[in-house]
């Protein structure tokens, strides 16, 4: 079957020397590449969706993904190459199952360092816990709160984080590395890492105070001033930022996103760009460079394979090829089954646990008003946690839908578990209850669209319902006339008391409305809040969608 689901890998020549300047043959590197693994240890629900190989027409999924199978598959790939070198471009932890989120994503860096990641540039989601968590997965150590949970010493990655564009605003200096120099037969290349500059906008403000996330293409440049004064000519940009293509895995008819403006703004000196955070796998030449992406959850690795001139120092030609961790035809690695076999002995009590059942999969996924099955059962859950007086006595929920990461789907007789519920909301955020005016409420509701390009509609409990029309103008989207809570109009100098999660209530994804919110009252969790209104109202079913109305 692999040679079935490894298509014809896309080829990039970048410079051609004349033959009589060619004084040796060129040196060849091969780069393997990760991005958005998220904590999947296992291989994710679903798997990969492709073109069926048999009808192009069609899509299957493929079942693909988990460090076991993708250490056998990273050792495969580097098998007959001299030179190798495994490198990511973010989010590797952050928004991950139960097995690696109980455990703060310890078990993740353990995986990928013993698969001989190197280097990596630094997610949004490696700041969902704040700058000094991020730190300690750098460098090791107990969780400051949690302690030492694991089967073992938490030691650190043994890879590299490389954070250019993240700067440390009483220093003026990068929070980590900017980048990383390797000399593959004696020509350095150079590997810079970033993040994206929203990233201030879409985790808890409260973790990166004193961060700065600067502009990447003005960060890459700078950065490429000081390695050319270096001597180095070959140089690889590790971005957490990507778009989003047409085709398949493996091709690239067209790209959109922020990636191609980033990428076309680039010193000519840059050669590669790996990138990612939209969760897209795609081989493509963006002004003249190859960009590639290889999905999301580990189904992919990015086989990158570079010609080095060893008289200029440079790259002469760049080709890849994204190849699935495909788990028909990939032994498992022991070693990964012994580390992963170690943290599951500690967890699955906890994930076994029985949360309930439900009538049918609740799915993430919004219709075109912005409402979610799975977004209408979370605010449901997170108002009956807090609607009683001594719990904060809510008579609105909110939650945002970037914090719901997966589907919930039953098993055998409808059954699910706390750890299917943690995976759907695993950044652990405790709920808060504040009185926000219905004039803050519309207020907060049109900050929906700060991003036109990407809104987050928010998710809302039963007996709240709004209207929203797609032809007015930002600010004046939400309908003041058709907000209503019980079938009354909610009222512009009238007091609610509100549930949000304590991502939401400070300002996150720009919801800072929010933040003027009185009187506010913390809970429990919002993983535990789902838990427990399962545990109450099971089997639950989806409902239908019409708590949101979109006009136009």
């Amino acid at each position: 079957m692999r040679h079935v689901l490894r298509l014809t890998a896309f080829s990039l020549t970048l410079a051609t020397l004349p033959a009589s300047a060619q004084t040796a043959p060129p040196v060849e590197l091969r780069i393997l590449a990760l991005n958005d693994f998220h904590g999947n240890l296992r291989p994710p629900p679903g798997g990969i969706r492709i073109s069926d190989p048999e009808d192009g027409s069609r899509k299957v999924m493929v079942a693909a993904g988990g460090a076991e199978y993708m250490a056998t598959l990273v050792k495969q790939l580097r098998e007959g190459h001299k030179n190798t070198i495994f490198v990511a471009a973010g989010d590797l932890i952050g928004a991950s199952p139960f097995l690696s989120a109980m455990f703060h994503d310890e078990p993740s860096i353990e995986a990928l360092s013993m698969m001989g990641l190197a280097i990596t540039s630094v997610g949004n989601h490696e700041f969902d816990e704040g700058k000094t968590e991020l730190l300690r997965m750098q460098n090791g150590g107990c969780h400051p709160v949690d302690g030492c949970q694991g089967p073992h010493p938490f030691l650190g990655a043994k890879f590299h984080y490389l954070a250019a564009s993240t700067i440390e605003t009483a220093t003026g200096k990068s929070v980590l590395p900017p980048y990383e120099i390797r000399e593959f037969e004696g020509i350095p290349v150079a590997f810079i890492g970033l993040t994206l500059k929203e990233t201030a906008g879409i985790v808890s403000p409260s973790g990166i105070t004193g961060l700065e996330f600067r502009d990447e293409a003005a960060t890459v440049n700078a950065q490429v001033a000081q390695l050319k004064a270096r001597g180095v000519e070959a140089i690889v940009v590790l971005i957490h930022q990507g778009g989003e293509p047409a085709g398949d895995y493996n091709e690239c008819p067209a790209i959109t996103g922020p990636i191609v403006d980033i990428v076309k703004k680039f010193d000519r000196a840059v050669d590669v760009v790996v990138s990612g955070h939209t969760h897209r796998a795609y081989v493509c030449q963006v002004d003249g460079r190859l960009v590639t992406s290889g999905d999301k959850y580990g189904t992919l690795v990015t086989a990158i394979d570079l010609k080095l001139d060893p008289a200029t120092r440079d790259v002469v030609s760049a080709r890849a090829e994204n190849v699935i961790v495909a788990n028909a035809s990939l032994p498992k690695d022991p070693e990964q089954t012994a580390l992963i076999d170690a943290y599951d002995r500690l967890s699955a009590p906890i994930a076994n646990r029985p949360a309930g059942s439900v009538t049918q999969t609740l799915s993430r996924i919004p219709n075109e008003a912005g409402e979610s099955a799975l977004g209408d059962v979370i605010a449901d859950a997170q108002l009956a946690a807090t609607r009683n007086a001594k719990d904060g006595g809510a008579v609105i929920a909110l939650t945002n839908p970037g914090g719901i990461r997966t589907d919930i789907v039953p098993k055998e007789n409808g059954a699910i578990s706390f750890g299917d519920v943690f995976a759907s909301q695993p950044f652990r955020n405790r709920l808060v209850t504040m009185t926000l005016t219905g004039s803050q409420l519309k207020d907060m509701l049109e900050q929906q669209w700060l991003d036109p390009k990407r809104p987050r509609i928010l998710q809302v409990s039963n007996g709240f319902n709004y209207a929203w029309d797609a032809a007015k103008p930002f600010g004046e989207r939400v309908l003041a006339d058709k907000m209503t809570l019980n079938g009354r109009l909610i009222e512009a100098g009238s007091g609610y008391r509100v549930t949000l999660n304590d991502y939401l209530a400070l300002g996150g994804d720009g919801f800072t409305t929010a933040k003027q919110g009185t009187e506010p009252q913390y809970g429990g969790y919002d993983a535990d809040a789902l838990f427990a209104f399962f545990r109450a109202h099971g089997p639950i079913g989806p409902l239908p969608l019409s708590r949101i109305l979109r006009v136009n």
